[in-house]
């Protein structure tokens, strides 16, 4: 059986994807749940794009011991420079430079000849190699290059000291028998290749990602690069849950096999799902909540004959679980943060102390709490790390048929001052949103607006996820209550604090350049 490689790329690419900002502490939860699920490389993201992209690759560098923490780069020693600075502190540094390769790239975006671009691949390689003990090289859009180029390039990076070798399918434009050919041709015609290992990039606009990594593991691949759930700019990268099982479940096939914990994957993909505002599709494969239901009268009689019949996948494979565990009103800080830990999140004392009093508030009301409402509190209490900004006090919503929807809300801003505001709309959630607008004193464009809940019965939590559009900044929030209408308030005032505080970052970062 040959050992695949997982290189999660969730929290640089997959934040690509238009309205995701996730902060420090959210990063850092990621990226811990990801060693849990023995990634082998995470690459934590693009160290000189910004002061926060640079503390945040820093920390989780620091931070992570059992994943080898990567950065992305450019093929400019500056690059290179910052990002050893933010991950020379970690267990396995390693860098990943990248420079484009096809014609259409280097004539309209770089502007560079062929030669030039050899030239810049190969310098920056080895001023890397003087910091990094493993280098990892990417063509940028290498599946619309022309072969005999691409094999040049890739032969000199290897010679400049490049360790990994990866093949990306930028744009989502290959199919998986001319990706597996790419493979071939630089098997044959890269005399040095047998000393690195190649990798394959796949984003999803054909659909193709995963099809076309695993191809690519038919042709001589041994990492495979991709996220959690598949998220990323556009469509979107391969779904690294659906590789890793689907080499587990053929194996017969493969011959090959990752080194991830199966059993972490519903957990991981929870996560990521919950902290991006991603939700998910029911019928996502291997992670959607329809991916182990059976409707039809005769699958149900075949599983329940033989799960075999119609389930090749059981659930408890990939993490989820047919019971949970349930707290009361009754239950203890003790049994608490036990269930916490069990879960996978890590608390402070403090943040257990604010998490048991939110627990007995929701115990009074619901009768059985599940592990689903106890980390959506836990995603309230741990993650909301805006409230600098605007805290919610209170709501009032008055709705009739025969009646103008009319919202009443009162603030609390970062000096503790009190806001007001009163509006209508033709719904519920728009008069409420309209007043929260007025707070603001900033025009709030609403993009999406959904809800579900967290679990089943009456008195089930709700979830409410958003994406708004603010000083021209895309960005998502959520919240969670009993009341849909106090779930959706919190859920537009963390979407706009997020804005806020990115704002307030960069002119942080502004100040620090002038005053340099």
């Amino acid at each position: 059986m040959r050992k695949i490689n997982i290189f999660d790329t969730t929290l640089r690419d997959g934040e690509q994807s238009a309205g995701v900002n996730l902060n420090l502490q959210e990063k850092l939860e990621i990226a811990r749940q990801l060693e849990r699920l023995k990634v082998d490389i995470i690459e934590a993201g693009f160290p000189a794009a910004s002061k926060g992209d640079f503390q945040s690759v820093k920390q989780i560098a620091e931070t992570i011991k059992h994943s080898s923490v990567t950065g992305l780069s450019r093929s400019v020693q500056s690059d290179i420079d910052t990002a050893w600075e933010a991950l020379k502190g970690g267990a396995e540094p390693r860098l990943h430079l990248f420079i484009a390769t096809s014609p259409i790239h280097m004539a309209h975006k770089l502007r560079m000849t062929p030669e030039q671009v050899i030239e810049a691949a190969v310098s920056s390689v080895k001023y890397a190699k003087r910091y990094f003990p493993i280098v990892q090289w990417s063509a940028e859009d290498a599946c619309r290059s022309e072969l005999p180029f691409l094999a040049e390039i890739v032969a000199k990076v290897i010679e400049a000291g490049a360790s990994v070798i990866n093949i990306p399918d930028t744009v989502g434009y290959i199919t998986p028998k001319e990706y597996g050919e790419i493979f071939d041709f630089l098997r044959k015609n890269v005399p040095n290749i047998e000393k690195i290992s190649l990798s394959a990039h796949c984003h999803d606009d054909l659909g193709m990602a995963v099809a076309n990594s695993l191809a690519a593991i038919e042709h001589g691949a041994t990492q495979i690069e991709g996220t959690i759930n598949g998220i990323g700019e556009r469509a979107g990268n391969a779904a690294l849950e659906e590789i890793a099982v689907a080499l587990y479940i053929r194996k017969d096939y493969y011959k090959a096999e990752t080194g991830l914990n199966l059993q972490e994957i519903k957990r991981t993909s929870n996560l990521v799902s919950k902290l991006t505002g991603m939700t998910l599709p029911a019928n996502k494969a291997i992670v959607g909540k329809n991916a182990f239901a059976h409707e039809s009268g005769i699958h149900q009689d075949g599983v329940l004959k033989e799960k075999t019949t119609y389930e090749i996948i059981s659930p408890e494979l990939v993490g989820v679980q047919s019971n949970s565990m349930v707290l009361g009103k009754h239950s203890g800080r003790h049994a608490l943060r036990n269930r916490v830990v069990e879960l996978g999140y890590t608390l402070s004392e403090a943040e257990i102390n604010k998490l048991f009093v939110r627990f007995k508030e929701l115990a009074d009301k619901k009768k059985d709490i599940t592990d689903d409402d106890l980390v959506a509190l836990i995603f309230e209490e741990k993650f909301d790390l805006f409230k600098e900004f605007y805290q919610l006090s209170s709501i009032q919503v008055q709705y009739g048929t025969n009646q103008i929807p009319t919202a009443v809300v009162v603030l609390m801003d970062g000096q503790g001052n009190e806001i007001q505001e009163a509006a209508t709309g033709a719904g519920s959630v728009e008069s409420l949103y309209n007043t929260l607008e007025r707070c603001f004193k900033t025009e709030v464009k609403l993009l999406d607006y959904r809800i579900e809940s967290v679990s089943g019965g009456r008195d089930a939590l709700a979830q409410v996820f958003v994406k708004v559009r603010v000083n021209e900044m895309e960005t998502s929030g959520r919240g969670t209550a009993q009341d849909v209408l106090e779930a959706s308030a919190k859920a537009y005032i963390n979407a706009v604090n997020r804005v806020f505080m990115i704002e307030k970052m960069r002119e942080e970062n502004q100040k620090v350049v002038i005053k340099n």
